[in-house]
């Protein structure tokens, strides 16, 4: 057998910093169903009880301290699953310890001038990093991509519908949770918050932690993403959010709810002059399969999908490629920009709340 033969066939070690049900129910799911090219080696976590626990499941080492697992030789890939305040530090320190590829989770900058340090030290030591988007990674979606021809030239509306139920019913679902942070008492069922700065951090942590997902996909189709106009946002009880803006030429519309019914849906919508893509996407947490994307024009409609694995898996496959030096990884700038580009829908969207407010008390004066 020669050298790049057994290259291509040993597998590659991952290290996760971070044990949460992030870990739990995504990460560790999706690479056992890769075992053949992946195996977890490492797992950190500040709680060294879950820290065990979790890496007891897959055999692997466990520690409380990431110099620890940036050390460990047998790390090639490393994640970060931390609480997202971290994440530069750690994605910097993983590329400073000259792992082969960064898996980081949403977002994995907290502003511009961290997102713009992250990619300077990429640049310098060379370590690629992928951002967990899940979606851009789904054979559903990369199918239509490479189908989709000229549409993104002539669309003028993007939605992005997502309706779920509350994540601990999919990770429950997905594996048993350990070590799961008690969540918040319920909210109120009545009229929404009329604090400002509540409503607010739900619009921002609606943007930065749900509609981040899809805003990768809603700016392939926003070429001019520097010009963020911000129509209409609300929250959404007990969570979610209504936000209508504009960028360039483009209608965009961001909806989400998370309640206690079980129909769960999360669709993706392009719609052009004489074309149109439709992609319904599988539930986040769900191992199910990838999405189902259609285009449609005026010879007919293509279905693309679904197909044999979704996008939590596709990002590790990339990531494999990427350390065998057989794939790429997305562009520093592209990231930036996916980042910049979801900081100032939050950002508008927060303005809006007071804008709404003069103009309320304008009416009335």
């Amino acid at each position: 057998m020669s050298r790049q033969t057994e290259a291509t066939n040993r597998r590659i070690g991952v290290g996760i910093l971070g044990a949460g049900p992030v870990t739990q129910a995504i990460h560790l799911p999706s690479l056992a169903r890769l075992r053949d090219i992946l195996e977890v080696r490492h797992i950190m976590d500040v709680d060294p009880a879950v820290a065990e626990s979790v890496a007891a499941r897959v055999g692997a080492r466990f520690s409380t301290s990431m110099e620890e697992l940036l050390a460990d030789p047998g790390v090639e890939i490393v994640a970060i699953c931390s609480p997202h305040q971290f994440h530069a530090v750690q994605v910097i320190a993983a590329c400073r310890a000259g792992k082969k590829a960064v898996l980081c989770e949403k977002p994995f900058a907290m502003n511009g001038e961290e997102a713009a340090a992250i990619a300077a030290v990429s640049a310098e030591t060379g370590v690629p990093i992928v951002v967990g988007a899940m979606h851009t990674f789904d054979p559903g979606w990369l199918a239509a991509e490479a189908a989709w021809g000229g549409l993104p030239d002539q669309v003028h509306t993007v939605r992005s519908s997502i309706v779920l139920p509350p994540n601990p019913r999919f990770e429950d679902f997905a594996t048993e949770i350990v070590g799961r942070t008690p969540p918040p008492p319920p909210a109120s069922t009545g009229a929404p918050s009329d604090d400002n700065a509540a409503v607010k951090a739900k619009l921002t942590g609606g943007v930065m932690g749900l509609a981040i997902h899809d805003l990768p996909l809603v700016r392939r189709f926003v070429p001019d993403f520097a010009s963020v106009e911000v129509l209409h946002a609300q929250t959404v009880l007990p969570f979610g959010y209504v936000i209508s803006l504009r960028a360039g030429t483009v209608a965009i519309e961001l909806r989400a709810a998370m309640n206690g019914t079980w129909e769960p849906s999360w669709t993706f919508e392009a719609i052009g002059d004489d074309a149109s893509l439709s992609i319904d996407f599988t539930p986040s947490y769900v191992h199910a399969g990838s999405a189902t994307a259609r285009i449609r024009t005026a010879a007919g409609t293509t279905v693309l999908g679904p197909f044999g694995h979704n996008g939590y898996e596709g990002e590790w496959r990339r990531l494999a490629d990427i350390a065998r030096g057989t794939g790429t990884a997305p562009e520093p700038e592209t990231l930036i920009h996916d980042l910049e580009f979801a900081l100032a829908i939050a950002d508008a969207a927060a303005a809006r709340v007071d804008a709404g407010d003069a103009a309320f008390e304008e009416a009335r004066s």
